[in-house]
């Protein structure tokens, strides 16, 4: 009978641990999950490292990284030991445990637990708190760059005449130092503590004596050290009462002493240094006295005295000293607010003129001529007709532009020319077949820049294109097209391998490129494939037949993700526009500067700050610097961004700013000269919004020099909410080529309005020369109206625009069906003593997918037009029309009607009649928006045009005759059909 139980005869069984294999198994898995993770944070370094060499800014991200490593280590280090050496040094001092009470009993088991495991355990703790420490410490590389590369600012404050870098650079990281102190003396406390408990050092229940001599004067030590820094968080609070913010009523966010800060708080911080400093001695000296008894009694006092100097008195100060008479008080301290905050924010060399609101001119010939040299009015809003740009210039679904277009000018004939334009940039969500090759492989980039005048809509209210078609073809000659670097392409591509790329198509077909750039990374090398594959989540990159010898990743593709990445010490403006620069299509970038250390000078949230009626429906502005406080601003920082190839370039715009220098010191050879800027760059270079935005809801306040004046309120202004939609936002400032009075000729500005607080009609106009290059740009001027009388504002013309009842009634008929009227940007421009407004009127309806300008309002004097023309609107208004006739190209819009016929052969003369009568047609069914017989228009229109073609040549040759013109164009471009209508 066999042995169940597995004697001598029977196998044996064995239970509980695991075989051999089984455990090699378990082993291999770990050693992989290690190599794993190992590999993952590996690729995130490497395919870092190598996009920052592929951008030639390799110096940032190493400069960034060893600064990161060696604040992780030092700090690291210095708190493991600092915590470490007081655990170490509370066993040391352990007294011995021969005669045990019963407290310490019911603790020997856990000093029995932890006996074979304390250095261990000592390891431990020192390490995680070393961590901890490490990865705090290295967030703060910002901080110790500038504080080891700061720049004198060469102004001092007013209170303690230190210059303004001690508070920008200097204060931070000392306040950096001192919570660091502040922490480490804490938890070598706590340690030291429970280590002295565990050990019999501190007894809670035990009779006698609560603490051994040892460990009262470890624990004194440590607890001196905590109130010596205290006295030095005294001190440095003295300081800090220069950059305090504190609500006060004559503004939000107000920084910098006031009277019950130079005259309680100030005296106070001084008598509380002084007794902390004699608290942490007393605290020191109990390794002679082995009491506690002083001790306590001091930081008793401490604290009784925080509460009563540093609380109560400097209340009783702001009750019976300052409320009394407030005015007076603290009128000394508003002076020196108001010229650092004017001083920080760029706008104390504003200048400010009276202006009078209603002109004295009675010559309407003079007035109607006036307009034309005072304002090249831009009746194409950017932010409107972008529709209309898709729908006409969009040429394949997998194309678009973005939902704002920007305004730039372009010179024409010599003259400089406000031009709305946009990128015909990748749309991915167009893409018919949504697959990897397609999406990463095949369509890669945009093509084209398409441009229109700013002043001019032809007959149909369309734009006046400059440059269009695909590819775009006009007045701006030959430049690379290719975009790969946009707004839009938020994704990855991978360019120049075996796999072809869609160019563009035309008649044709479809074209195909393969990226001749350098930009990118070689996916060539299999380490940098299995690094992207695990960075970008694609296993597909390690072994696609698309990718091969020559193949390059391209990503981090927006102008302000590449910018932010190169300059991590920038803050960038939200809207980067495109120019093209000589042969290339550039993004500028603007970037600025800012710190939150300027004495006195007010705080602003520039989120806020810069939202506007746009950038809540703008799916591209992003609001600038999301919500971090500020008081020190500058656009130090011009940046382009190729569209073709991605380089980078960062140029010294503001050679003066000191925070620009102490970070050019940290980050040297990042930065180029302002000198290298290129004069067909500097011609496309402008006053940036965000940095405009920003100025002009400070000078809301800041535009009084007088403290009694800032203080009483009076003269305090609003921004107006945008009165052409309903979304209660600010009206966003508007590029505008004008002429101020003061100056004698237009410039390219930014211009606003200004409300007094609580009210609608205008307080005050005011633009900023934009065009960078000349001895004018970043000059603010204000034309500040007086508070005697009532000078309507926007929406105080808005609504008598919509309340008169002829343009209300055509404004009805224009709703008409399923119409819908949108209004454009209402421009606001100064003339010979009053405010002229403009505002196009757009209507988007019947079988039309886009606006299309219909009208015109204008309003000055009181008087209003509603027009099809803005030269029909200000020849009403004024009851005049100008005395000089504009350029044929500058009319109502470009004449589309065919050539008078210039041959006397009848067949010409036939053939030229039926294709105007095919026009004539063609124009009223696009009215009628009946594209059925506009279809058949173009036909008989195109048949016709053949038939005088023919006819001239079996004449005796083309030369010179009607058939050699262009025929007739029509509503949508040449290449646009009516079913993609």
């Amino acid at each position: 009978m066999p042995d169940r139980g597995g004697g001598p005869t029977g196998p044996r069984i064995r239970v509980g641990r695991p075989s051999r294999r089984v455990r090699t198994l378990l082993m291999t898995l770990g050693v992989l999950a290690v190599l794993g993770m190992a590999f993952t944070m590996f690729a995130g370094f490497w395919t870092d490292w190598l996009w920052y060499r592929s951008v030639n800014y390799s110096s940032v991200f190493t400069t960034t990284l060893w600064t990161k490593i060696g604040l992780f280590f030092v700090f690291g280090l210095l708190m493991a030991v600092a915590v470490g050496f007081n655990i170490w040094l509370a066993h040391r001092l352990r007294p011995p445990l021969s005669a045990m009470s019963m407290e310490q009993q019911s603790l020997d088991r856990y000093r029995m637990g932890i006996a074979p495991y304390k250095k261990w355990l000592l390891l431990g703790i020192t390490a995680l708190v070393g961590l901890i420490a490490g990865a705090s410490a290295s967030s703060q590389w910002r901080t110790w760059l500038m504080w080891v590369n700061g720049v004198p600012f060469g102004q001092k404050d007013p209170q303690f005449n230190l210059d303004v870098a001690f508070y920008a650079f200097d204060l931070p990281w000392y306040r950096f130092l001192l919570g660091f102190g502040f922490a480490a003396a804490i938890l070598s406390v706590i340690a030291a503590a429970l280590t002295h408990y565990l050990y019999g050092g501190l007894r809670i229940t035990s009779p006698g004596a609560r603490a051994t001599a040892a460990a009262t004067g470890h624990l004194s030590v440590l607890l001196g050290i905590f109130v010596a820094l205290k006295a030095v968080a005294y001190w440095l609070d003295r300081y800090g009462l220069a950059v305090k913010s504190s609500d006060f009523k004559a503004t939000d966010n107000w920084t910098g002493l006031r009277y019950v800060d130079a005259n309680a708080y100030l005296p106070a911080k001084t008598i509380l240094f002084c007794i902390a400093v004699i608290c942490a001695l007393l605290f020191f000296a109990t390794l002679w006295r082995r009491t506690w008894q002083l001790p306590l009694i001091g930081f008793g006092l401490m604290v009784l005295s925080a509460i009563l100097i540093g609380g109560l008195y400097p209340a009783i100060v702001q009750k019976f000293q300052v409320q009394p008479n407030e005015q007076a008080k603290e009128a000394p301290y508003v002076e020196k607010n108001l010229k650092a905050t004017r001083d920080a924010y760029g706008i104390e060399g504003t200048q400010v003129t009276e202006y009078s609101g209603t002109s004295n001119n009675d010559d309407p010939t003079k007035l109607r001529d006036d307009v034309d040299a005072t304002a090249s009015i831009r009746i194409m809003d950017p932010n409107i007709v972008s529709p209309t740009f898709q729908q006409l210039q969009q040429m394949r679904k997998y194309y678009a532009f973005p939902t704002n277009l920007d305004v730039d000018r372009y010179s024409e004939q010599g003259k400089d020319q406000d031009t709305v334009i946009g990128l015909r940039e990748l749309n991915y969500a167009g893409i018919d077949k949504q697959n990897w090759i397609n999406n990463h492989f095949r369509y890669t980039h945009g093509y084209g820049v398409v441009a229109a005048k700013g002043t001019t809509a032809d007959s149909e209210g369309r734009p006046v294109f400059t440059e269009s078609d695909l590819p775009s073809k006009g007045q701006l000659g030959s430049y690379e097209q290719r975009i790969y670097y946009g707004e839009k392409t938020n994704t990855y591509s991978i360019v120049g391998g075996p796999q072809k790329e869609i160019d563009y198509s035309d008649d044709s077909g479809e074209k195909t490129y393969s990226y001749e750039g350098k930009s990118g990374i070689n996916l060539a090398n299999p380490v940098n494939r299995a690094a992207y594959a695990v960075a970008l989540n694609e296993p597909q990159i390690l072994y696609s037949g698309a990718i091969g010898e020559g193949s390059r990743i391209l990503y981090n593709r927006t102008p302000k993700e590449r910018v932010e990445a190169v300059a991590p010490w920038l803050t960038i403006d939200g809207d980067a526009y495109p120019a093209v620069v000589g042969n290339r299509i550039q993004w500028i970038v603007d970037a600025y500067t800012t710190t939150n250390g300027y004495p006195y000078a007010s705080r602003t949230t520039l989120g806020d700050t810069t939202a506007d009626s746009l950038t809540a429906t703008n799916d591209q502005r992003a609001v600038v610097a999301q919500q971090n406080q500020v008081n020190y601003i500058r656009n130090s920082v011009k940046a382009t961004v190729d569209a073709y190839t991605g380089e980078v370039k960062l140029y010294q715009w503001d050679t003066k700013d000191p925070v620009l220098k102490t970070w050019m010191k940290a980050f040297p050879d990042t930065v180029e000269p302002r000198t290298a800027i290129s004069g067909d760059l500097m011609a496309h270079l402008r006053y940036p919004q965000d940095l405009f935005k920003v100025q002009r809801e400070l000078l809301t306040r800041y535009h009084v020099k007088d403290a009694d004046t800032f203080l009483s309120g009076s003269e305090v202004w609003q921004v107006p909410d945008d009165p052409t939609n309903k979304s209660g936002d600010a009206v966003p400032p508007y590029y505008l080529s004008m002429r101020m009075p003061d100056q004698k000729e237009q410039a390219f500005s930014l211009t606003t309005t200004f409300t007094p607080n609580g009210r609608d009609n205008l307080s005050a106009f005011m633009a900023v020369d934009a065009e960078a290059g000349t001895d004018g740009y970043g000059k603010i001027r204000v034309l500040k109206l007086p508070t005697s009388t009532t000078v309507n504002g926007p929406k105080q013309v808005q609504s008598q625009f919509n309340s008169e009842q002829d343009i209300a009634e055509s404004i009805r008929l224009l709703r008409g069906g399923d119409s819908e009227v949108e209004y454009g940007n209402l421009l606001t421009v100064p003339l010979d003593g009053g405010l002229l407004y403009v505002e196009p009127v757009y209507v988007r309806g019947g079988g039309l997918k886009y606006p299309l300008l219909r009208k015109v309002l204008v309003s000055y004097g009181g008087n209003t037009a509603f027009e099809d023309t803005l030269d029909q609107a200000l020849n009403k208004v004024f009851g005049a029309e100008g005395s000089t006739p504009p350029p044929p190209d500058e009319g109502e819009g470009e004449d589309t009607t065919p050539p008078p016929p210039t041959s006397d052969n009848p067949t010409v003369q036939e053939a030229l009649s039926d294709a105007q009568k095919a026009f004539e047609a063609g124009q009223e069914a696009l009215k009628n928006n009946d594209w059925e017989a506009y279809g058949r228009a173009q036909e008989d229109l195109e048949e016709a045009l053949k038939r005088a073609e023919e006819a001239q040549s079996r004449a005796g040759g083309t030369g010179g005759g009607a058939a050699d013109e262009p025929g007739p164009t029509s509503s949508p471009s040449p290449s646009t059909s009516p079913d993609d209508v």
